[in-house]
């Protein structure tokens, strides 16, 4: 039991959901016309709302070893960040117990356990302080943070003026810097460039194999937690489904998928956003707009998108991001209105679809899969992960008949050997 450093009993959080009838949108004039007729007609008295509890996390119980490197997967609404946030005492349990052996350090959500009124450098020993470490100790790690984080320039600029990016990537090297026994990561690492992530992974790996630390990691890309991590737990519905081996765990967790991709875009709960524009459908067509079941490596393709525009008002500054990645979370090709000079400024209030053209695609035979992410005036509106599913058939690509085996490479792109004379 000495190595044993979490251990969690019945563990369960719930949620009081309030359900009251409302309109999805009210207009300033409307909220005017009201208090004019309150005043004028004595209102009615309003219905009771139904409240509902709703268990986010329910009944988890496991242990957790001094040096695990654990990977915690499932869909959105599964209750990952729930537990993360149970383990690092930002909210309490409803029921159960956890007892934790040895210092925290979480990295949850963009600027977690950052004053936004204070400089980089007053942050870094106020958490510092917070793990319980020495000002004299904190002195000898910040010149490794900062080269780490690579925020030398903006060191006496206050939090509150720093990027997403900047944010995490000084959170993640102070938190892997300044020593904690157990550091717990969140997706929030997705925020930060590819570089920064392959520099986040072998940090991660480090401390746990040299510094003999404990990690928890939630992330929704299956090699990174398995390149990472010994052990797997896969939450659905809040409870623990899975636990083993981490590469035995994620099978399990793609097993999943398939019975995933039975489900329509319209009724899927596991979505974040605020629902304002919701994606409802999607269909394939090829070059001769033929409705298809999969698309042609080389060939022209096309994702047909049906979307409901709840507030059925005009839409402006909308900007689409279709994601495809593997199976094993590997992402592949990044679809964007906005990258690609296609900003929507202005959709008309009746305009119910939004198509993505591809004019050649460039994937091997295999199946893939999507991830949506939609946004209005900056904030989201729409987010789908594992979004639909597609299949790719082999084509003429090259003009040669010949395509590379799939453990050779999925993207395929045109090419020329020359010998100059």
């Amino acid at each position: 039991m000495s190595d044993t450093v979490i251990q969690i009993e019945n563990l369960g959080k719930s949620y009081r959901l309030n359900h009251e009838a409302q309109e999805r949108y009210v207009a300033l004039r409307d909220v005017i016309a009201r208090k004019i007729k309150g005043i004028i007609i004595k209102p009615k008295p309003k219905k009771m709302s139904q409240t509902e509890e709703f268990w986010a996390v329910k009944n988890i119980s496991f242990d957790i070893n001094r040096g695990d490197v654990v990977g915690i997967i499932g869909r959105n609404g599964a209750g990952k960040s729930t537990l993360l946030k149970l383990l690092s005492r930002i909210t309490e349990p409803t029921t159960g117990r956890i007892r934790i052996r040895g210092t925290v350090a979480s990295l949850l959500e963009v600027g977690t356990g950052f004053h936004p009124e204070l400089t980089g450098r007053e942050n870094i020993f106020l958490n510092g302080a917070i793990l319980g470490m020495q000002r004299e100790d904190i002195r000898r790690k910040f010149d490794e943070i900062v080269a780490f984080a690579e925020v030398e320039r903006f060191l006496d600029t206050p939090i509150k003026r720093y990027s997403s990016g900047m944010s995490v990537r000084l959170a993640f090297a102070v938190a892997a810097h300044l020593e904690p026994e157990i550091l717990i990561i969140d997706e929030v690492l997705a925020v930060g460039d590819a570089a920064f992530q392959k520099r986040c992974m072998g940090k991660m790996g480090e401390v746990s194999k040299n510094e003999g630390r404990t990690v928890l990691f939630v992330s929704h890309q299956m090699a990174a937690v398995e390149n990472l991590c010994k052990t797997g737990i896969m939450l659905e519905r809040g409870t623990v489904v899975e636990k083993g081996p981490a590469s035995d765990v994620i099978k399990k967790y793609i097993t999943g998928l398939s019975e995933l991709s039975k489900i329509s875009l319209a009724d899927r709960a596991d979505r974040k956003g605020s629902g304002e524009i919701q994606f409802t459908s999607v269909a394939l067509q090829n070059g001769k707009r033929e409705t298809v079941n999969s698309f042609t490596s080389g060939e022209k393709s096309i994702f047909v998108l049906k979307y409901n525009n709840i507030a059925k008002r005009d839409i402006s500054q909308l900007d689409v991001e279709v994601r495809i990645e593997t199976y094993r979370g590997h992402r592949l090709i990044l679809l964007k209105s906005e990258m690609c000079g296609k900003g929507f400024d202005l959709i008309p209030k009746d305009n119910d679809t939004i198509e993505v053209h591809i004019d050649r695609l460039p994937l091997a035979p295999g199946r893939y899969c999507t991830t949506l992410f939609v946004t209005l005036k900056g904030d989201i509106v729409d987010w789908v992960k594992e979004a639909w599913f597609f299949d790719v058939e082999p084509g003429d690509f090259y003009g040669t008949g010949k395509l590379p085996p799939e453990e050779d490479g999925l993207i395929l792109t045109p090419h020329h050997f020359h010998v100059p004379i």
